[in-house]
């Protein structure tokens, strides 16, 4: 478990980051952000003009005023004090830009926390210093775990209420470290935090003199993005959307020649990077062949890596369509009907066993049929024998495909190993799956 890492001026970097903050109700996650925004001069004039207003409105005095009227935005969620969905914000430092997405703490809006980490870099998950780990914080970590992200960030928070005692900090830091490796999670930094009183929010405190390492935002604006983990690890990986022959106009960087016999392929590219003159293999034609162009709407490219959106031209005239699979020759899962599939749930009703529903992988939409094998305790942190997943559970379950499918392994893959559950009827998204082979499931 990593709590003190290098934040030298060497790693700074002026890349997009993506974070996510959970936690319990009533942690402070949204007076954190605010903090955040606020103390990293994020806020404009006027914003900040009426937030003060209305905090003033609220009893707040002396020209304080309240951080969560910074990111909740939503009448209802003023109204009532708490956070209700996902509230994206946008800001940057000198150092780095970032898109931020301040989670709901509720047990039953567990579901947007899954919606607002799954395409984040990294999750500050917060815990009050006076009652530590929660179920909600257990149900958190659980999520960011298996969803692979790589950063995990622990802001134990109003450490001010405690006195700044190191003494009771350090009993609450144990207990997150002895939960974090019940629960498989292999990283995560721990800071302590004031949410309210900025402490090692936006720069070091001198209230936590026991504490040596960095900030909340200098670890934020040092810690490497998914692209710069992975940019060049991953096996190149393209869902197709549409095949590309233009009825008039010019492509970008075309002559007329090569123009009046133009196709391609386009999409956004899931994952790696793909080169002119590589080999791809294609599903479901079963075949390999290589590619010739890529090009976008600011003209052609020698290579291009997630998650720009492309077009492609083939050597082969291959008969391709959405749904279409492109891969890095020799890369592409072999396709399944049976899938073995962590579930989120996103409904009240969840899921059942016998379920009839459409999964939709990439940009293939199939038929299928849900059987649920079991669910996760939160309490315990164990695997139960279960037939129905209710809204706010995590479990296994087995998705038997009508035409298969080159799913990927999450956990190795990322996104190109996540699916959508649908309602046929409704069109509803149901729930979220990630695909897991079995000696890698809860338990």
């Amino acid at each position: 478990m990593t709590t003190t890492p290098d934040t030298t001026a060497a790693t700074q970097t002026t890349t997009l980051l993506r974070f996510a903050t959970a936690g319990s109700v009533d942690d402070g996650k949204s007076t954190l952000v605010g903090r955040l925004l606020h103390d990293a001069k994020a806020i404009l004039a006027d914003q900040l003009e009426a937030v003060t207003r209305t905090s003033a409105e609220r009893g707040f005095v002396g020209g304080e005023f309240d951080f969560a009227l910074l990111t909740d935005g939503l009448r209802a969620e003023r109204e009532q004090g708490i956070t209700i969905d996902v509230a994206y914000r946008y800001f940057a430092t000198d150092r780095r830009s970032f898109i931020l997405a301040d989670c709901p703490g509720h047990v039953q809006y567990t579901r947007n926390m899954v919606t607002g980490a799954t395409t984040a870099d990294a999750v500050v998950v917060l815990i009050d210093a006076r009652t530590g780990a929660t179920e909600q914080t257990r149900r958190h970590l659980t999520v960011v775990q298996r969803l692979g992200i790589a950063h995990v960030i622990v802001a134990i928070n109003k450490i001010d209420l405690l006195g700044y005692d190191h003494v009771a900090y350090a009993k609450v830091e144990a207990e997150v470290k002895e939960l974090a490796e019940e629960i498989g999670l292999d990283t995560a930094h721990l800071i302590p935090v004031s949410a309210l009183a900025g402490d090692n929010v936006a720069a070091a405190s001198e209230n936590t003199p026991w504490y040596s390492g960095p900030s909340l935002l200098e670890l934020l604006e040092t810690l490497p993005s998914k692209e710069e983990d992975t940019a060049d690890l991953e096996p190149f990986r393209l869902d197709v959307q549409s095949v590309l022959r233009p009825q008039g106009g010019l492509a970008p960087g075309l002559d007329p020649e090569q123009f009046r016999d133009y196709r391609a392929v386009t999409g956004q590219v899931t994952s790696g990077r793909v080169h002119l003159g590589d080999e791809i293999d294609v599903h479901p034609a079963g075949v390999t062949t290589t590619v010739i162009g890529i090009d976008t709407a600011d003209g052609p490219l020698e290579s291009a890596g997630a998650p720009l959106s492309v077009a492609l031209r083939l050597a082969d005239d291959i008969d391709t369509a959405r749904g279409t699979v492109l891969a890095a020759a020799g890369t592409l899962p072999q396709p399944r009907k049976i899938v073995r599939a962590e579930v989120f749930p996103f409904t009240a009703e969840g899921l059942r066993s016998g379920d009839r529903v459409l999964v939709k992988a990439g940009t293939s939409t199939v038929k299928a049929i849900v059987t649920i094998e079991s669910r996760r305790n939160f309490a315990t942190s164990a695997s139960e024998p279960a037939e129905v997943l209710a809204g706010n559970d995590i479990g296994i379950a087995e998705v038997k495909l009508a035409t298969a499918l080159p799913v990927a392994d999450f956990g190795e893959h990322g996104r190109s190993g996540g699916f959508l559950i649908i309602d046929p009827q409704t069109g509803a998204t149901v729930a979220a799956g990630i695909h897991t082979p079995a000696e890698e499931g809860l338990g």
